[in-house]
């Protein structure tokens, strides 16, 4: 094993380090960090002379982190996070003067609801950052906010790990939406047509099965999913003329320009509602840059709903 004296360490080191073994390529790397590629690659060479290990192994197409880089990536994460909170303490975040980068995970639905308002306040009182905004799964999101990737990420996270804080941003209730020439003149929706007709669901991963879903199944009843897109704005689109239903949070289909011959309908059993959060890794609670970030969410998010 070999001995590292701390006097040998440069601490710019370990922040590269860091993201290496997050993003298990260079040029990723220098991007994340806005360095170049030949200096990540020689910071790369430092730290494998310095702790005597490849830390990156590439095995057929992927790169895989090496036994003693897994061991050491989450302690890593830890002593960085002291660091910048030991520091964050005294030193403070001014927006107006900040030039930081914000990296924020949602789906379209989060989108059309924060980032309309969210943009007028950064543009009015944080104009040099920058915010940069990528969707995926909840399994991806929830994965890149554990890896330090993104900043915060929007959305439904039922279930979490004690690392990642949470903050509820709004209950949300559920709608269902379909062709109203497919229904008999004056009836509503039963849950014997509910059940017998074809369904579209929205989903990031492709999946059929979501909570409507487990809340059937629960019940001994199933419903068939006939189309999944990944899209909750272009979802209604697909309705007309068609006999497919689609449940979705009502909050969707408050600012979407609908066919008239569309009808919304409250489902014909009970859906609970469900928080809408955002959630962060615990090593940015006190990070006085995100703790800023955090409220003009609340704040934006809380002007929009009062706004419906």
């Amino acid at each position: 094993m070999v001995t590292v004296l701390l006097r040998n360490i440069d601490l710019n080191l370990l922040v590269v380090l860091d993201a290496l073994l997050t993003e298990r390529h260079v040029t990723r790397t220098g991007t994340r960090l806005h360095l170049s590629q030949p200096a990540i690659s020689h910071s790369l060479g430092k730290l494998r002379v310095l702790l005597d290990d490849p830390l990156l192994i590439r095995e057929g197409g992927e790169v895989v982190l090496s036994t003693l880089a897994q061991s050491i990536q989450a302690p890593l994460r830890d002593i960085l996070s002291q660091i910048e909170t030991l520091f964050g303490r005294t030193i403070d975040f001014d927006p107006a003067s900040s030039q930081r980068t914000f990296n924020l995970a949602m789906s379209d639905y989060g989108a059309a609801i924060v980032l309309p308002r969210l943009l007028v306040r950064l543009r009015r009182e944080a104009p040099n950052t920058t915010l940069l905004v990528t969707q995926g799964s909840r399994h991806v999101m929830t994965e890149q906010v554990a890896q330090g990737k993104i900043d915060l990420a929007l959305g439904v996270f039922p279930n979490l790990t004690p690392d990642i804080s949470m903050e509820v941003l709004f209950e949300e209730c559920f709608s269902c939406l379909l062709d109203r020439r497919t229904l008999p003149a004056g009836s509503g929706l039963s849950l014997e047509t509910y059940l017998a007709r074809p369904h579209i669901q929205v989903s990031m991963d492709g999946g059929t099965h979501g909570e409507v879903d487990s809340l059937l199944r629960a019940e001994g009843l199933r419903r068939r999913i006939a189309v999944s897109v990944p899209h909750w704005r272009t979802a209604p689109s697909m309705l007309h003329n068609t006999d497919l239903i689609l449940t979705v949070a009502t909050r969707t289909l408050n600012d979407t320009l609908l066919n008239s011959d569309l009808i919304q309908l409250p489902p014909p059993f009970t859906i609970p509602c469900f928080p809408f959060v955002q959630i962060w890794h615990a090593r940015f609670c006190d990070d006085p840059a995100h703790v800023w970030l955090r409220q003009q969410v609340k704040q934006v998010v809380a002007h929009a709903v009062l706004a419906d």
